[in-house]
């Protein structure tokens, strides 16, 4: 399931929305609501529009990832192709660019997994996860900002690697999660 709509929780009104400030990877918001109490309340948050992580999975059962350096925790990170789903384009989109600018693959076979929010108190991102299979490989082309080198790991050796804290970006943990029981057997 995508997305259950059934609330039994009283629910905030948001009275006016106000843009604090934009680039072009986020928006940053400010709600003026009124609280389930009367009260009236502020709400700051990242506006997105939403992003697209990748499983890739080739024929000898091994998984494709990428490692990046990340800067703002100036380390390595080990993560699933993933990016942000840019104006006018969709979630599908997203997902098949990601795979060929930071992977090097196409996939002739593709199926929605699941969606989550990575940080549901600060951003009304939705990520949804794909499976990619029947992999043919092309020359990756990543942004200006990219250095990627590909990692290829069992599910065994993913798993081990997230016990580890090898693995750590956590929408690369959220989207193992919803993706493993489509790998057990």
């Amino acid at each position: 399931m995508i997305y259950d709509n059934t609330m039994s929780l009283k629910q905030w009104k948001k009275l006016s929305e106000s843009v604090l400030f934009k680039n072009p990877w986020w928006t940053y918001k400010r709600d003026d609501t009124v609280l389930p109490n009367g009260k009236r309340g502020v709400y700051h948050y990242v506006h997105t529009n939403g992003s697209s992580m990748v499983i890739p999975i080739l024929p000898d059962g091994k998984f494709v990832l990428v490692k990046q350096f990340r800067y703002l925790n100036n380390r390595e990170s080990i993560e699933f192709p993933c990016g942000g789903v840019k104006e006018l384009h969709t979630y599908e989109d997203t997902a098949k660019q990601e795979l060929l600018e930071e992977a090097g693959y196409q996939a002739s076979e593709w199926r929605l997994l699941g969606q989550f929010n990575p940080y549901n108190g600060v951003t009304n991102e939705l990520c949804r996860v794909y499976l990619a299979k029947q992999l043919e490989s092309f020359p990756s082309t990543p942004d200006e900002t990219e250095e990627l080198e590909k990692i290829f790991l069992t599910s065994k050796e993913i798993e081990e690697k997230i016990h580890d804290g090898l693995i750590w970006d956590g929408m690369t943990i959220a989207a193992w999660t919803i993706a493993k029981s489509s790998f057990q057997h």
